[in-house]
């Protein structure tokens, strides 16, 4: 994980980096390579989803940055 990180780092140079995906953001989390998430909250009509959150150990900390209706930005506390 912190190789892919790494490596989109370098291509993007001084732009941001994106992770999509509840499972890789997760992962990404609990590396401590990410910095902030934005969430987009949706109605869930079919199927299952991955917890973004849910993990053992201590709680992921965070710190609410922006909301924009169903739509809000955290940064990640360490």
């Amino acid at each position: 994980m912190a190789e892919g990180v790494a490596a989109a780092q370098a291509a993007a140079g001084e732009k941001t980096v994106n992770v999509l995906g509840a499972s890789v953001g997760r992962a990404c989390v609990e590396a401590g390579l990410l910095d902030e998430v934005a969430v987009m909250v949706m109605p869930v009509l079919l199927g299952d989803g991955v917890r973004l959150f849910e993990r053992a150990g201590s709680p992921v900390r965070l710190e609410l940055l922006a909301q924009e209706g169903t739509s809000l930005r955290y940064r990640v506390l360490r």
